[in-house]
């Protein structure tokens, strides 16, 4: 073992920010405000997760108190405890007394939760008892990749509403937060040409990460392999915007039996982002786009070496009848090295791998704050797994990739 040492502050790739009730009412244009996202309080009683991951949720007298989202008329999010760090998870501010068993899939309001989930200052100081200074956080009540102003009815406030999420994301999330939080836009993702213009917008203002869905074609999109999306594409390659896949953005999760219990969809979460890295490296996309880069959020990384190793095997011994080679001249693996990035909360099998899973290819998350994040307690978490590392290994796994990845002007 080594023994311990300091080791480089973190930059987390895949936080979650809870967008604060004021950002579509102040950032949205004044002629969408009244159809816009708004937050009312209602009482709640229990809610069930269903396929899709829409909640069964419903208002009932004496019910749970609970903040909810409305859009154009329609209920769509209420804030939950499993979601963001409820007050009493740590009793009387004690962060040592952190206790996530009080984060449960119930009701809550903005009251009961940690500053640190919603408002851009706080979160700079939770983040930093993590011994993180710098944080990717993808979006709630929009999903994961904007999924929830896709299904909406008017796609002209749908687009709106995007372009409001990504100036409020620019210029307040991250603009006060002395560079702690770092920008990842929502993209208009039913219309390939409105999200490279909106891809291109945000570039030019240092954006360089963009919300993407994992596998499109479960949003009811074209396939990465139709050329639908190569506008999108084309401008990610020219500006350094990387594609970040989080975990549930094809609003499909994988489940075994109809009738699991719910630790079973738990331990298969990364088998979207298997599916998915089989996709783009026999999509063609990585060879005509050579500077493109992809990002699994919180897919985890144990799982990557044999699915590069399937996907070499495949292209070379089944070529007489599926014609790979044809559009991709090398073995599938050479498209991942340095460009796709496997992200990970804990993953101790990953990180005894990691020259297969590649030292170059990987980022650690602390999950702020939803149940799987090591907050409070990161420093101590990362000790131990960076026990078995080298110096320059801790390095590009805790910051050094992250800053490859996202472009970013650090050390």
């Amino acid at each position: 073992m080594a023994a311990k040492r300091d080791l480089p502050k973190i930059i987390s790739v895949d936080d979650h920010v809870v967008e604060p009730p004021h950002v579509w009412q102040t950032w949205l244009p004044q002629k969408w405000r009244e159809r816009g996202p708004r937050v009312e309080r209602g009482t709640w009683g229990d809610f069930r997760l269903k396929p899709g991951a829409v909640y069964d949720q419903e208002q009932v007298e004496g019910g749970t108190p609970g903040d909810y989202w409305v859009y154009d008329g329609k209920i769509i999010y209420v804030q939950k405890r499993f979601v963001a760090i409820p007050l009493d998870a740590t009793p009387g501010g004690d962060v040592s007394k952190f206790d996530r068993t009080v984060m449960d899939m119930v009701a809550m309001t903005y009251d009961e939760m940690r500053p640190g989930c919603y408002d851009p200052k706080e979160r700079k100081k939770d983040l930093e008892l993590a011994w993180v200074d710098g944080s990717l956080p993808f979006p709630t009540f929009p999903r994961f990749c904007g999924q929830t102003f896709m299904e909406g009815d008017d796609k002209e406030l749908g687009l709106a509403c995007i372009q409001a999420y990504n100036d409020w994301m620019v210029e307040e999330w991250c603009g006060d937060s002395d560079g702690v939080n770092i920008p990842l836009i929502l993209l208009p993702m039913w219309d390939a040409e409105l999200s490279q213009q909106e891809a291109l917008r945000n570039a030019k203002r240092g954006v360089r990460a963009a919300c993407f869905s994992e596998i499109p074609t479960h949003l009811g999109l074209p396939s990465i392999h139709t050329g639908w999306w190569d506008p999108l594409f084309a401008t990610c390659n020219d500006t350094g915007i990387t594609l970040c896949m989080h975990i549930g953005s094809s609003s499909k999760m994988p489940i075994a039996s109809p009738d699991a219990p719910p630790g079973v969809a738990g331990v298969l979460q990364f088998n979207n982002s298997m599916a998915s890295l089989a996709d783009w490296l026999y999509s063609g996309v990585l060879v005509r786009y050579p500077k493109l880069k992809l990002a699994y959020s919180e897919g985890q990384i144990g799982w990557i070496p044999y699915a590069l190793e399937r996907a070499d095997a495949i292209w070379e011994h089944h070529d007489a009848w599926i014609h790979a080679k044809e559009r991709i001249p090398e073995p599938p693996s050479s498209y991942y090295w340095g460009r796709i990035f496997g992200c990970f909360t804990s993953d101790q099998h990953g990180l005894d791998n990691l020259e297969a899973v590649g030292v170059d290819n990987v980022c650690f998350e602390t999950d702020y704050p939803h149940t799987d994040t090591t907050w409070p307690d990161t420093y101590a978490f990362i000790q131990k797994f960076c026990d078995n590392l080298t110096d320059e290994q801790a390095y590009k796994v805790l910051r050094g990739n992250a800053i490859k990845m996202l472009e970013l002007d650090r050390v």
